[in-house]
């Protein structure tokens, strides 16, 4: 940030020896007391301009998935003013998307997984029923946030996820108010229709490969009896087809291309980069500002309507806490004074488990060629020359959803399909010609917490998942290892199927299973929750359906955190659909609302397909 401070110049007099002074010494003192009327004023209006460039209508703190929809959407108002702090840097470097290569070619995105720059590189507890394996987390600390990292998958979830939102207390929430603005925030390339959107900011496209791999997964899913779906965002996400994605002629489609760089000229727009923000400012319980932390100077900033977090499910939390907000017993430990007692933050956390199940290919059509040094100079050129070829996109072109068992009545397991080898999170390389598939549970019961660690901001919060804490989640996880394999063994990968490498023929009996996801099972980087919505009266809710912090004054939180339980599917979309509502809900706009769009429901439950 800098603020244009208009100073004052002063110029002293010219002192001479006049005879007969007296009339020029007259002169002398009242130019002197105009001088200083002068100066008191000139001080007076730089204290002013700089109490006005310290304070703004609204202040968002991070610029992620819901931050940049905010900031867009706030500032559409020339009368409301906005500044947007994110303690990352910028994703381009000289205004450039191709010197940020890494950000925004789709097939580079395992890079910034990696990469500490870009990346809060949070690691939970050992978890003690994964073989006390610590696992890793990567949050984006950029603009665009996680959507500068992520695969680019564009999925909303399942119409039920927000329609229980609502019964969990989120009241306004369900599917029909959610809806409009999942098509709100979007572009389709296929053209709006009833369920998408056709003037959006966020361009969503399909893939371009046409892989063959791709084709045998989705006929191999037909031929075991699941159905085709050709919009898994429309009216039926059960089945398998081709996924949406957030690329847009042949480039990572972030909030920060789509929300963020379309607003920054705006003059009611102020944005700073590397910018920590260590504590929400308080007057009794009424929000008024926030401090932050810039270039190793602690500043200050006030906002004199709202101020707004948007960190994410582990920094808007872990914000709280150190302001003062959370379980007041906690907070005493640490030494930090109590601001509002809300022992829900930080408590809900829920993710999405997954692992691999990888084959080996018996012809050489994989990624693993594209993966050789001047390969992936080549496919680099071409991509920095023309946003083509095959490093315009992530690859992860199909996938679907399934229900685990007769009864269940809409899915509950995802499926990523990758032509290629993934070894600890892209960290180590493909080692072979291989495909897989990404497959996990998407409503465990297991839930988890975080904590602070200390009152120091730069301390990394304490994340507990408690992944697989109970037999559900467990006989879940073995179940979609073994309705995977069933996949994988139609009459559509004959001439591609080699020998099973992950978990390998080895592995059959339950307990087999058991043990091979225990150690092989990682997170699909979709933390949530920890800030749930909810009634006032719940006393695990943290923010009201406005989206106002409960027992506080001039407090949202909005982003992934308050969502009451995760959705079915990815969380970049819903993220962005909660950010686009929460405009609405601030702006003071009634909520948009679609009533009665048709959704596809099993003609019985009495089989799993």
């Amino acid at each position: 940030m800098s603020y244009l401070m208009k100073g004052f110049k002063c110029h002293s007099p010219v002192m001479r020896k006049v005879a007969g002074g007296l009339f020029k010494a007259h002169t002398l003192k009242n130019m002197l007391c105009i001088n200083e009327q002068q100066f008191k004023i000139s001080r007076a209006s730089s204290q002013l301009s700089s109490e006005k460039a310290s304070s703004y209508n609204y202040i968002i703190v991070g610029a992620g998935s819901a931050g940049c929809v905010l900031a867009n959407r706030l500032t559409e108002d020339p009368q409301s003013t906005v500044l947007l702090l994110e303690a990352g840097p910028k994703d381009t470097l000289l205004g450039s998307k191709r010197l940020m290569w890494k950000i925004h070619m789709p097939a580079a995105l395992t890079y910034n997984l990696c990469d500490e720059k870009y990346n809060w590189y949070y690691h939970t507890t050992a978890q003690r029923h994964m073989d006390d394996r610590v696992m890793y987390w990567p949050r984006g600390r950029v603009w665009g946030g996680s959507s500068s990292l992520n695969a680019m998958v564009y999925i909303r979830g399942h119409a039920e996820d927000y329609n229980r939102w609502s019964r969990e207390g989120a009241l306004g929430w369900d599917y029909e108010h959610c809806l409009p603005y999942f098509k709100k925030a979007q572009t389709h390339e296929l053209g709006p229709d009833q369920y998408r959107g056709g003037n959006g900011p966020l361009h969503v496209s399909r893939g371009k490969t046409n892989h063959p791999l791709h084709q045998a997964f989705l006929e191999a899913a037909q031929q075991a009896g699941y159905p085709f779906t050709d919009d898994m965002n429309g009216y039926q996400q059960e089945g398998f087809g081709w996924m949406d994605m957030t690329i847009h002629r042949g480039q990572r489609w972030s909030t920060a291309s789509a929300y963020l760089r379309p607003a920054i000229s705006r003059p009611n727009f102020s944005v700073a980069e590397k910018t920590l923000v260590t504590k929400i400012l308080f007057q009794g319980t009424k929000c008024i500002g926030v401090e932050y932390v810039k270039n190793g100077q602690r500043k200050k900033v006030f906002a004199n309507k709202e101020v707004i977090l948007s960190g994410g499910a582990i920094n808007s939390p872990q914000l709280l806490m150190l302001s003062g907000i959370g379980n007041a017993d906690d907070l005493k430990k640490l030494g930090i004074p109590v601001v509002c007692h809300l022992p829900g933050v930080g408590q809900n956390l829920q993710d999405h488990l997954e692992v691999y199940v990888q084959q080996k290919c018996t012809k050489p059509i994989t990624l693993y060629s594209a993966q050789k040094p001047l390969n992936m100079v080549r496919i680099g050129l071409e991509w920095l020359w023309k946003f083509t070829g095959e490093g315009a996109t992530a690859h992860l072109e199909s996938g679907g959803f399934i229900r685990s068992e007769p009864g269940v009545p809409h899915p509950d397991i995802q499926f990523h399909f990758l032509p290629s080898q993934v070894i600890d999170h892209g960290r180590v390389a493909s080692t072979m010609e291989a495909y897989q598939v990404h497959v996990g549970p998407m409503r465990s019961t297991s839930v988890g917490w975080l904590k602070l660690k200390s009152s120091d901001p730069n301390d990394h919060p304490i994340i507990e998942p408690n992944y697989l804490s109970t037999e559900r989640d467990v006989c879940e996880f073995r179940q979609c290892v073994k309705l995977t394999r069933e996949i994988f063994a139609q009459k559509a990968f004959e001439k591609f199927r080699g020998p099973e490498i992950q978990p390998g023929n080895h592995v059959q009996s339950d307990k087999e299973i058991d043990a091979f996801i225990r150690q092989k099972a990682d997170s699909a980087y979709h933390p949530s929750c920890t800030c749930k919505m909810g009634q006032p009266s719940d006393s695990a809710a943290v923010v009201d359906p406005q989206t106002k912090v409960i027992g506080v004054e001039n407090l949202r939180v909005v982003d992934a955190s308050i969502m009451p339980s995760v959705v079915t599917g990815n969380l970049n979309a819903p993220t962005i659909m909660i950010a686009e509502k929460a405009a609405d809900i601030i702006k003071g706009l009634p909520s948009l609302q679609e009533k009665n769009v048709p959704v596809y429901k099993p003609k019985t439950l009495g089989t799993q397909r």
